[in-house]
């Protein structure tokens, strides 16, 4: 498969996307929980460039080849945190809606209340939306994975 696209992006989506990252970041949650979040949505949505990229930047982070391995089936390890697994949850009842999920329920919504603030959900649910936003673009113009950020 061969991407479709080939130009550079446009640098007023780029800029914009910078100052969403940036607003992200300003949430306060841990890197590691943001990068588990995004390389399990990006697994749902088998955005190949996005989980290459993501294991990339989680290793930057200081992530560890086990955990990374064990993020598609955090639920049947004892690697992962509550608060992560609150988070994991949450990315992915907000990613697998359109399977015709439930979505978010109460009871994932408040697991991750107990564990996160308002200001820390709000950055962990911008990013589980750029990285479903990403995912789709990938998709579309058949990125190919390789790339890092």
């Amino acid at each position: 498969m061969e991407a479709r696209l080939k130009s550079a992006p446009n640098a007023d989506v780029t800029t914009a996307i910078q100052h969403l990252f940036k607003a992200m970041s300003a949430g306060g949650v841990d890197p590691l929980v943001l990068e588990l979040v995004h390389l399990r949505a990006s697994q749902i949505n088998g955005c190949s460039p996005c989980v290459y990229g993501g294991v990339a930047s989680a290793k930057k982070h200081g992530e560890t080849d086990e955990r990374l391995h064990s993020v598609v089936a955090w639920r049947e390890t004892s690697l992962f945190t509550d608060a992560e697994r609150a988070a994991l949850a949450l990315a992915e009842a907000a990613t697998r809606i359109q399977d015709g999920a439930t979505g978010v329920t109460d009871e994932i919504w408040n697991t991750a209340t107990d564990h996160f603030d308002e200001k820390q959900l709000g950055a962990i649910i911008l990013n589980i939306a750029l990285t479903n936003f990403f995912n789709r673009i990938n998709h579309t113009v058949r990125e190919q994975a390789g790339k890092t950020w």
